[in-house]
């Protein structure tokens, strides 16, 4: 049977493995189910269609599940928030519903959002995503696995961040980031400095594969080439890796540009 402070508030349609923990005056809504081996801390509260994983943590004053803040939201709408398993929501988090009828807000599996982050309506976040301390995603942002966003950046609606990238701190995001690359602010403008390469090598990254991204990176960045252009090369001369096939793609896909 779940743990319960008696001073949480848990509404009984709630659905609660048998062993989560609710601390004290924690609040949990009616539509919130919560996956086995987590814990919502003091003060923490969960609203709205809102699916915690297992062996996940809310920390103290979390909210997560609240209605979006997007002015478009129709009173009425069903929307949900999913947060995949071994998850960390630390304190005071938030992570909102989605603004249309049947759009999700998405945190993926063993991701970091540290205090103060704020998790606006329609995002998706893959697996293992870190964003540190007062990062500010807008509504439909997309991170890919592993993508790190360093302290108090703010992050642009509709832009996407690439998959093992590393973005600095205190910067504002406005275009896309390229994954497996490194980018930070220059001179207030967001700009690839180059292949996240300690990043990629401590995940496991082969040498060849570090060594084709610092290849594609001076392409796209060092020979003066339109996008076109440094894709069709990048493809002529770079081993059809996974890694550079999806960089690639990326930057074909891109609707708001790449920094």
């Amino acid at each position: 049977m779940a743990k319960i402070h008696p001073t949480a508030f848990v509404d009984p349609a709630a659905k609660l493995a048998d062993d989560v923990e609710i601390g004290p005056l924690a609040s949990v809504g009616p539509d919130v189910t919560i996956g086995e081996g987590s814990t919502v801390q003091q003060g923490a509260i969960l609203r709205g269609h809102t699916t915690i994983g297992r062996n996940c943590r809310v920390y103290p004053y979390a909210c997560v599940g609240m209605k979006t803040q997007d002015l478009k939201y129709i009173d009425g709408s069903v929307s949900y928030v999913e947060i995949g398993d071994g998850t960390v929501l630390r304190e005071f988090s938030t992570v909102h519903l989605g603004t249309f009828d049947g759009e999700k807000t998405i945190v993926g599996k063993n991701c970091l959002i540290m205090a103060y982050c704020h998790v606006a309506h329609g995002c998706v976040l893959g697996d293992h995503v870190i964003t540190s301390n007062c990062v500010q995603l807008a509504g439909s942002v997309t991170i890919e696995d592993f993508g790190i966003i360093g302290g108090v950046t703010g992050v642009h609606q509709f832009c996407r961040i690439g998959a093992h990238s590393m973005v600095g701190g205190a910067g504002k995001v406005r275009r896309d980031i390229p994954p497996y690359m490194m980018c930070d602010e220059v001179d207030g403008d967001m700009r690839a400095i180059g292949p996240n390469t300690v990043g990629l090598s401590r995940r496991g990254f082969p040498k060849n594969v570090c060594a084709a991204l610092k290849d594609a990176y001076r392409i796209i960045y060092r020979e003066k080439l339109n996008r076109s252009q440094a894709m069709e090369k990048i493809e002529a001369e770079i081993e059809p890796l996974p890694e550079i096939a999806h960089l690639v793609k990326f930057y074909r896909e891109s609707t708001r540009g790449v920094c």
